[in-house]
């Protein structure tokens, strides 16, 4: 990966990189939406990601190019406008650099940048959060910073939010920068603070990309945002983590039915994350996947950010044998569904799930068998 990203800088641009990062993409594991509104999360760093080189320049222009794109796109250094169209990937790494100052850290000048990924697109694997951190770690490689770990998943978040304009909370780059192998990161989003909790041996993942429509930055997010903070302020809560099921429940006849529906299913949602990490911790994959399906009608019935197609997936897997349980992953609308296995659900199992989902939709979601990675890595 990192000799194919050096040949294709340097085509791109006549020369060597001088700084290469990684950074990966992540499986959200259980805790739906449940970030932002202050809750806990587990996730999985994965084996896949976004690589990015840099070189420096000295008159001032700053040229990003991608393995995804024909077009290079050029923009003077003192530039920092939103970009439109077939350029508006750079907005990732603009929004990376917008951030820095607002944490007391300089931004390079001129530069040529170049990323690359071997994620699929549209998975819900957050390739945002992945190009947002390998290009904070280039982008402070190249003027000689090195601020800590937590500090740069805060750059990526506050480049997502304020730059790129999507409300999400720190679970995506909280776990591309501290993602481990053999791990999966928790993530407590009200300090936040972050801890990692062991997979147990035996357990494998299985992406289903169905390709269908996700994209957050469409509204329904947004909207799922807003009823979220209107639950939270007629309960008269700061946020919906402060609350209890058991303290919820008594109290949803002072919602609006769809603004209960979305605080019942954070609530809830929250004290599924905690009871998967008890499970995990004592080796009862069994467990995980009941919560993780429970997760997923949540999402179906609830917070209605999932779809036709990912209920299909997850109907089909939970059926299927050596599946522990399934749930979409990401922040629904389409995209994919997880599933937890053990090392018995092979290919042809797969593609059992595909041949379902075809003859159903006349298209064959993608599958992406993939294990826990490390996070965020300055390679040079």
């Amino acid at each position: 990966m990192k000799d194919a990203l050096v040949r294709q800088f340097s085509e791109a641009f006549g020369r060597p990189p001088q700084f290469i990062a990684r950074a990966p993409g992540r499986i959200e594991f259980i805790g739906n939406h449940t970030d932002y509104n202050g809750g806990t999360v587990l996730g999985a760093a994965i084996d896949r990601g976004v690589s990015v080189a840099l070189a420096l320049r000295d008159d001032g222009v700053r040229r990003f190019g991608s393995d995804q794109r024909s077009q290079v796109v050029t923009l003077p250094a003192d530039s920092l406008e939103k970009q439109q169209g077939p350029g508006s990937w750079v907005n990732y790494p603009l929004g990376v650099l917008a951030a820095l100052p607002e944490f007391s850290l300089r931004a390079p000048a001129g530069f040529d940048y170049f990323a690359t990924s071997d994620l699929p697109t549209g998975a819900g694997l957050s390739s945002s959060a992945a190009i947002e951190l390998a290009s904070g770690l280039v982008f402070l490689a190249a003027t000689q910073q090195e601020p800590s770990r937590e500090t740069l998943v805060k750059i990526g978040r506050h480049a997502e939010n304020h730059f790129v304009g999507v409300p999400c909370g720190i679970l995506d780059q909280g776990v591309s920068g501290f993602g481990q192998q053999d791990a999966l990161v928790f993530i407590d989003c009200r300090g936040p603070r972050f801890d990692t909790v062991p997979l147990p041996s035996g357990a494998h993942f299985w992406i289903f990309n169905t390709h269908t429509k996700h994209a957050l930055i469409d509204g329904l997010y947004a909207a799922r945002h807003r009823e979220c903070m209107e639950a939270a302020s007629k309960l008269g809560v700061k946020l919906l983590a402060d609350l209890t099921p058991a303290q919820l429940e008594p109290r949803l006849s002072e919602l609006p039915e769809v603004v209960g529906k979305r605080a019942r299913h954070i609530v809830e949602e929250i004290a599924r994350v905690d009871a998967s990490v008890a499970a995990l911790r004592q080796g009862d994959l069994a467990g995980v996947g009941q919560l993780l399906t429970a997760s997923h009608r949540s999402s179906q019935h609830l917070f209605e950010n999932s779809t036709p197609e990912l209920d299909f997936l997850v109907d089909t897997l939970t059926a299927t044998p050596h599946v522990f349980g399934a749930r979409l992953t990401g922040g629904g609308f389409g995209g994919a569904v997880m599933a937890l296995t053990d090392e018995h659900f092979g290919s042809a199992q797969a593609e059992q799930v595909v041949a379902a989902y075809t003859k159903k939709y006349g298209t064959a979601p993608e599958v992406l068998h993939t294990r826990t990675g490390p996070g965020a890595t300055l390679l040079s």
